[in-house]
């Protein structure tokens, strides 16, 4: 009697199993859409250009640290200094335009610098 008490369960094991995986049909994949590259994050020498295509007469840029405004925004924050100032007093945006970083105000720091 106690044999079969032990041999009752192990047999429902087995019998449990028998039975077959299911088998599995493979997900579709679907292919990623391609990306459009955004621009490089902006270097000193990209702020420098973009700061003397909009102003020719302002002094040449020394040092700049450039970051992005925030979760889901393109533009970017820029500190820099011009001349030869080693401190980075200035600031100023710069937003993506026609494949290329553009100030965003530049008006506005041309005349700061007194190079309109």
């Amino acid at each position: 009697m106690k044999k079969l008490f032990v041999l009752i369960p192990a047999l429902v094991l087995a019998a449990c199993n028998a039975e077959p995986a299911p088998v599995q049909e493979p997900a579709p994949t679907v292919a990623p859409e391609p990306v459009e590259p955004s621009l490089p994050a902006p270097t000193t020498e990209t702020f420098a250009a973009a700061l003397a295509e909009a102003c020719p007469k302002a002094e040449k840029v020394n040092e700049a640290l450039c970051k992005r405004a925030g979760i889901g925004s393109s533009d970017v924050h820029c500190k820099y200094s011009i001349g030869k100032d080693k401190y980075m007093r200035h600031k100023a945006t710069l937003t993506p335009g026609d494949g290329a970083w553009t100030l965003a105000d530049p008006e506005t720091i041309c005349a700061s610098h007194g190079a309109k």
